[in-house]
C-alpha cells in the first residue's frame, strides 16, 4: 500500500463539471450560465449562455464541441438552463445580499 501511495498522489482529480451563474443584477439579460468541463485541472469545453454553444480550448474540448454542438435538443436544454438554474438561484443570492 505505501507504494501504491507514493507512485500516485492523492492531490488532484481527473474529471469534474462545474456549473455557475455570472449576474449583476436579478435581469435575466445580465446573467451568464456557464458550464465548464475539466480534466486534469484544466478546462478543455465550456458552454456558455452568451456565446450559445460550446467553445473547446484543447484539442480534445474542440472535438467535443462539435459533436455536442450538433445535438440541438442538448444545445436547447443548455440554453434554457439560464433561466431554469440561474433566475431562482441568482434573486435568492441577491435578497440575501440584500
Amino acid at each position: 500500500a505505501l507504494l501504491f501511495i507514493t507512485v500516485y498522489k492523492a492531490d488532484g482529480f481527473l474529471f469534474f463539471v462545474e456549473d455557475h451563474c455570472v449576474f449583476n443584477s436579478t435581469k435575466l439579460d445580465d446573467i451568464e450560465y456557464i458550464r465548464s468541463y475539466y480534466y486534469n485541472k484544466l478546462e478543455y469545453t465550456r458552454f456558455s449562455s452568451s456565446v450559445g454553444k460550446y467553445v473547446g480550448y484543447t484539442e480534445y474540448g474542440v472535438r467535443n464541441a462539435e459533436a455536442w454542438n450538433k445535438d440541438t435538443g442538448n444545445l436547447a436544454a443548455m440554453r434554457a438552463a439560464k433561466e431554469t438554474y440561474c433566475l431562482n438561484n441568482v434573486g435568492n443570492d441577491h435578497e440575501a445580499a440584500l
